[in-house]
C-alpha cells in the first residue's frame, strides 16, 4: 500500500470489529468465563443540539486511547455511550430549528451516532440510553420518589435565579458571574415557589470524601469553595419590640463589640414585620422591590445602599440598642441572610457606615503595636490581633478572645459555636416543556402527593406551544394536567413543571451498568461489580454542577442502601478546550 485511504480502509475494519461484537461487554452473571478485572471508562455525555465539534472528538478520542490500552493490559473494558437530550440545551436547540424538541433531538441523536462510529471509537452501543426516552426517565421519576420518601425532596418558596429569556429559573450553579449559563442573558432575582433537592444535608461529605478520589485539586478546591463551608458563632441579637431574635452568623465573633448596626437581606423572612408599623414601612417596601430585580454580581459590585427599617436590636455584647438596617450587599444565601455590622473591621460595612454615618468602634489591632491607625478608619487585621474596647475581653489575643466570647454568650443564652455553608439546596425544577415530569399529584384535601411507582412513568404529553412563556407548557394540556388524587380519588393536578437536565446527568453513569433492567433502575450486584468508574474525562466548567451533583446522588443511593459505593468517579481528568 503507497498511501493510507481512510475511506476504504476504516470502514472495512469497523464492520470487522462490529461483526466480532469487539467493543460489546457482558455483565459478571452472563459473561460465561473466566473473570477478568474490569475497568469502567466514561467520558461525560453529549447534549445532542447539534453535531459533535472539536472538543467531542478531543474527549471521546481521549478515552478511546485509555479503553484500547486497558482491554490490552487484560481488563474487561465497560465503555458505553448516550445522550443528555433532555433540558433547556436540547429544547433551544429546537426552538432555533424551528422544530418539535422531539423531533430535533432524535435527529441529533441520530446524527451524532453516526459520526461516533464512522470514527472508530470502542462503544458498546448496546448499553445506549437517552434521557428523553420513558425507559429512562421512568427511573429518573423513580429517584424523585425515594427522594421524596427520604425527605430529601421539598417543594418551598424561595428566592430564585430568574433567566428571562429562557423564561425559567436557573441553579445557582447555572448562572455565571450573575448571567444565564447558557445564553448569557442579565438574571433576575424572583421569589417563586420550587422543587429541591437537600443537598445542604451532604454539605460536609461533599467535601469530606474528596479524600477518598483522585481528582484535580483544582477541582476539589472549587467544589470546596462552592460549599462554603465555615466554622463560627451564632449570636443571638433581640428586637424587644417585637420580642423575638434575630440569629446571625459570624467568623469573626471577636468583634462582637464592634458590630454598631445590622443588616439584613431585602429577602429576609422578617424585614416585613421589622418594618410594620413603623414610619420606615413603606420606604422598605419600595427598597425591597426595587432591588429585587438586582442581580447578585450587581448587588455586590455597586455601591452600596440600603433603608433603616425603624427597628433596633439589642448588641448582646455591650447591651446597646443597634439599628436594623435593609441592604442588599447582605445576601441571603449566606449564613442567615443578617449580619452584625463591624464598620472598624470590614470594607462593606465601612463604606456603608461612611454613607449613612453609621458609629465606627474598632475592636481589634495589631498586637504589636505597630501599625498606627486614624480614629475611624477601616481596619482589617488578620494576624497577630488583640482586643481593645472590648470589656472584659480587653487585652485577649483574637482568636482566644473569640471563643471565650462564644462561651460567654452560651452561658447566657444568647449565642453558641456553629457552622455555616455557602452551599444552597438544588433548586431542580423548570418552567419549561422540554423535562422529565416531576411524579407529583396536588389535592385539595391531601395536599403533596407523589404518583404511586407502579403507575410510572408520567409521560411528557403533546402541548400546542412548547416555547417558553414564564409558565409551565404543559399546564395548558388540561387533559393531562386534571387527574384524580392517587390517595384520595378526589380532584387533583399534576405538577406542570418539569426536572432540569442535571437530574437525568446525575446517575445515568449506574443505568449503563443494566440498561435493560425493567424492573429496576439496575440491578444492585450488576452496579456493584462496575461502579465506581474507574476513569471519567469531562470539563472543569462542571465542577459545581454536575460533577457536585452526581456525588450527592450516589452518596443519597448509598445511605438507602441501593448501591455499595459512596462515590461516582475514582478518577477524573479535565480534556481542557480546543482552540481554532
Amino acid at each position: 500500500m503507497d498511501r493510507y485511504e481512510p475511506q476504504q480502509i476504516e470502514p472495512k475494519w469497523q464492520r470487522v470489529w462490529e461483526d466480532a461484537r469487539a467493543f460489546y461487554v457482558s455483565n459478571p452473571e452472563s459473561s460465561g468465563g473466566e473473570e477478568r478485572e474490569k475497568f469502567y471508562m466514561l467520558e461525560m455525555l453529549p447534549y445532542p443540539s447539534g453535531n459533535l465539534h472539536m472538543g467531542h472528538v478531543l474527549n471521546y478520542t481521549l478515552g478511546d486511547v485509555v479503553t484500547h490500552y486497558r482491554r490490552r493490559h487484560g481488563f474487561t473494558v465497560l465503555r458505553p455511550m448516550g445522550f443528555d437530550s433532555f433540558g433547556l440545551p436540547a429544547e433551544n436547540a429546537a426552538i432555533r430549528g424551528g422544530g418539535h424538541p422531539r423531533e430535533i433531538t432524535e435527529r441529533n441523536i441520530a446524527a451524532i451516532r453516526a459520526q461516533m462510529r464512522r470514527l472508530g471509537w470502542a462503544i458498546d452501543w448496546d448499553r445506549e440510553v437517552s434521557a428523553h426516552e420513558p425507559e429512562y426517565y421512568r427511573w429518573t421519576q423513580w429517584w424523585f420518589l425515594k427522594f421524596f420518601e427520604a425527605g430529601l425532596a421539598y417543594r418551598k418558596a424561595a428566592p430564585v435565579n430568574w433567566c428571562p429569556k429562557d423564561q425559567t429559573v436557573l441553579a445557582n450553579e447555572q448562572v455565571i458571574d450573575g448571567r444565564c449559563e447558557l445564553c448569557g442573558t442579565q438574571v433576575e432575582a424572583r421569589n417563586l415557589e420550587q422543587w429541591f433537592f437537600r443537598i445542604t444535608a451532604y454539605a460536609d461529605a461533599l467535601i469530606d470524601d474528596h479524600a477518598t478520589i483522585d481528582w484535580p485539586e483544582r477541582t476539589k478546591t472549587i467544589q470546596r469553595n462552592w460549599i462554603g463551608r465555615s466554622e463560627g458563632a451564632e449570636v443571638l441579637f433581640r428586637v424587644e419590640e417585637l420580642d423575638l431574635d434575630l440569629p446571625v452568623f459570624t467568623t469573626r465573633a471577636d468583634t462582637l463589640f464592634g458590630a454598631t448596626f445590622m443588616v439584613l437581606a431585602p429577602e429576609h423572612p422578617l424585614v416585613e414585620q421589622l418594618s410594620a408599623r413603623t414610619v420606615q414601612e413603606d420606604a422598605v417596601r419600595e427598597y425591597v422591590k426595587h432591588t429585587a430585580a438586582r442581580s447578585t454580581e450587581e448587588r455586590e459590585t455597586k455601591e452600596k445602599d440600603g433603608v433603616f427599617t425603624g427597628r433596633y436590636a439589642v448588641n448582646p455584647a455591650t447591651g446597646e440598642q443597634i439599628p436594623i438596617w435593609v441592604a442588599d450587599y447582605v445576601l441571603m444565601e449566606y449564613g442567615t441572610g443578617a449580619i452584625m455590622a463591624v464598620p472598624a473591621h470590614d470594607e462593606r460595612d465601612f463604606e456603608f457606615a461612611q454613607r449613612y454615618g453609621l458609629p465606627v468602634v474598632p475592636v481589634v489591632e495589631p498586637a504589636d503595636d505597630s501599625t498606627e491607625e486614624s480614629e475611624g478608619a477601616f481596619a482589617a487585621h488578620t494576624e497577630n490581633e488583640r482586643l481593645v474596647n472590648s470589656g472584659e475581653f480587653s487585652g485577649l489575643p483574637a482568636p482566644e478572645g473569640a471563643r471565650a466570647i462564644v462561651e460567654w454568650l452560651g452561658k447566657r443564652g444568647r449565642g453558641r459555636p456553629a457552622v455555616s455553608y455557602r452551599l444552597r439546596d438544588w433548586g431542580f425544577s423548570r418552567q419549561r416543556y422540554w423535562g422529565c415530569p416531576i411524579p407529583i399529584v396536588y389535592c385539595g384535601e391531601c395536599g403533596i402527593v407523589p404518583v404511586p411507582e407502579d403507575e410510572l412513568p408520567v409521560l411528557l404529553p403533546e402541548v400546542e406551544d412548547y416555547r417558553p412563556k414564564g409558565i409551565p407548557p404543559l399546564a395548558s394540556n388540561q387533559e393531562w394536567l386534571h387527574v384524580p388524587c392517587p390517595r384520595c380519588g378526589g380532584e387533583g393536578r399534576r405538577e406542570a413543571e418539569t426536572m432540569d437536565t442535571f437530574v437525568d446527568s446525575s446517575w445515568y453513569f449506574l443505568r449503563y451498568c443494566d440498561p435493560h433492567n425493567d424492573h429496576a433502575p439496575f440491578d444492585r450486584a450488576i452496579a456493584d461489580f462496575w461502579m465506581p468508574v474507574d476513569q471519567y474525562i469531562g470539563g472543569i466548567d462542571h465542577a459545581t454542577g454536575h460533577l457536585l451533583y452526581s456525588r450527592f446522588f450516589v452518596k443519597v443511593m448509598n445511605d438507602l442502601d441501593l448501591v455499595g459505593v459512596r462515590e461516582p468517579f475514582a478518577r477524573l481528568f479535565h480534556q481542557g478546550w480546543v482552540r481554532l
